[in-house]
Formats: C-alpha cells, structure tokens, sequence
C-alpha cells in the first residue's frame, strides 16, 4: 500500500469511526445550579419578588436557583458582578430598571455598559404612589402644589438615594408640574420612609408594597399614584394626570438579565421559563396582593422598552443638569 492509499485509508477508517461514535452533544442547559444575583439587600420587596422568581424558576428549569444578594454602591457591585460573568446562563441578575435607563445618565463612571446584557425578561411592573404623614396640611396632589408653589423650597421629597427611580419621580413632579422641590437622599426607602412619617421630609414616591402597609396602619395618606391611568389594584387612588400634572407616567419594573453573548436558546429558555412562573395562579395572586402587575414580553420587547425610557430619563436627566460622580 503506497503512502497516499494509506492516509486516505486512515481518514477514511477516523470518519467511520465518528459516524459510528458520534461526540456527544453539549449536555442541555442548565445541567447545573442556576444563581441569581440581587444587587439589593436581602429582606427588602425587591428581594421578596426576586426568591418567588426563583423558586419557580427551579421549578421549571429542574435545577437549584440559588438567589444571592450583593448590595451596595447603588445596586453597581452586583450589576458590575453579572457584567462580568461568563456568557453561559449560570449567572443571572434580577434588578429594577434604574441601572440600565437612569444611572447611565448620572455616573459618568459606571464600571458597566447596558450592551454588556442580554435582556431575558420582564418579571413585573409596578406604578408608584406618592405619599406624606397623616398631619400634613394637604390631602391631594393639588394641595401639595399649590402649597409648594405658596411655600418656594419648603417642600422635600425623600428618596432611597441620587438616582434611584423615586428620586427621578420626584425630579420629574418638579419640573412638569414647574415647582421647587428639594430633594433628600438617603441610604435605602425604608429610612427615608421613617423621615416621611415623622414629618421630617414632606413626600415621598414608593412602591405599593412598602406604601401600602403604612397607610392600612395609619401613619400616612396618598396623594397620587405615578400610573397613566387608574391601577386596578389601587382603584381609589387618583393619578398624577388627575392631580394636574398633565402627561404624568413613571411604571417602574423588574427584570431578568444574563451576560452579553449568553447563547439565544438559552435566552428563550429562560424567558419561557420566567413567563410560566408569573402566570402561574398563585404567583399572580401573591403579585396582586403587592400591587404588581405582570404581562409577558420577549427579550425585544423588553430591549424596547430599555430604549424607550433611556430616552425619557435621559432628557430629563439633561434638562435639570442632573449628575453624580
């Protein structure tokens, strides 16, 4: 047998021997435990929605989702965390939509960029209500601004920081309805919400499921909700629209992101997968209770609406010269 006959040969006999025996195929994801990274403290609402995600995500991915919280620097060191994670779909991040559409717009330094994600999905979305003590002089939106346009620069509105979504809800209250508002950071809502209630800090945008309990329990009032129209969850509340703040739509949300370049079966996946659990009867009713709401949308719709309020918040983070460092 010449040379030549013998390395077709070979090749030959190496190619029978991979039809035969066929390499396996990568095994189907996930084959692993699934962690879910938080960049919020743990106890807190966003942390509650986060483990109901969870759990039924392990559900029906058929692996252990280990939720795991990393707070700090405004939500940045766990956001930074998924940033840099490898694009597989083993490390996924849960968050509002302030990192992606507010704080690109007032840090200049953000260690991450909105292209180093893959959107999953939409988990739920929530309007807020702004509230004040029991005490004040004012019982709607409308008292509050004609006090505030009486009262230049004695009106403050509490957030849980620079940035966060309430404290551009309140920048925003400033500038459509053309008042003076002061703005009074803090580190988280729970202690801005303590201020609220002693009469500290005039008003304060949050969301139902921390607003809520405190008005059953009589220590605040609503006046507005940040809803375009009436929530059916809060049916008695008014909107901004109806208080005079003509246009008025501030709908926070939650969502689900993995690793640029994480493979798209798996994006759809785990879009699946989270759409499932928020449409199943007991999730909704547990979202309903909070004063969530839920509808399902792809990771382009979710893409969509990342640009769409990119647009609005960044505008008006331009218009009030709005920066931190």
């Amino acid at each position: 047998m010449t040379p030549t006959v013998r390395r077709c040969a070979t090749l030959v006999a190496g190619l029978t021997a991979l039809w035969i025996h066929p390499a396996p195929a990568s095994p189907a994801y996930p084959d692993k435990p699934v962690r879910l990274i938080v960049p919020y403290a743990a106890g807190g609402p966003t942390d509650a929605v986060a483990r109901l995600l969870g759990q039924g995500l392990q559900k029906r991915l058929k692996q252990p989702v280990v939720v795991e919280n990393r707070p700090g620097a405004g939500s940045i060191i766990g956001v930074e965390y998924v940033a840099k994670a490898s694009s597989d779909g083993y490390t996924l991040l849960f968050a509002t939509g302030a990192p992606f559409v507010i704080s690109p717009f007032v840090n200049q330094k953000l260690p991450y960029k909105t292209s180093d994600f893959a959107p999953v999905a939409t988990v739920a979305s929530y309007s807020m209500l702004l509230s004040t003590a029991k005490n004040q002089p004012f019982n709607s939106l409308r008292d509050l601004l004609a006090f505030a346009r009486s009262h230049p620069g004695k009106v403050s509105f509490g957030s849980a920081g620079n940035g966060t979504s309430n404290h551009l809800a309140g920048e925003l209250l400033a500038h459509e309805a053309g008042v003076k508002l002061l703005h009074a950071p803090y580190r988280g809502n729970a202690a801005a919400m303590t201020d609220v209630i002693a009469g500290n800090v005039t008003v304060m945008f949050d969301m139902p499921a921390t607003t809520l309990p405190n008005v059953q329990s009589g220590r605040i009032k609503i006046l507005g909700s940040t809803s375009p129209v009436r929530n059916p969850l809060t049916a008695d509340i008014p909107t901004m629209h109806e208080g005079g703040v003509t246009g008025y739509d501030v709908t926070s949300w939650f969502g689900l992101f993995a690793s640029a370049g994480t493979p798209a079966p798996i994006v759809d996946r785990l879009n699946r997968a989270v759409n499932d659990t928020m449409n199943d009867p007991e999730v909704r009713t547990r979202l309903k209770h909070d004063g969530y709401e839920f509808k399902a949308e792809t990771p382009a719709q979710l893409s969509e609406r990342i640009e769409r309020e990119s647009r609005v918040w960044g505008n008006l983070i331009k218009s009030v010269s709005l920066r931190l460092e």
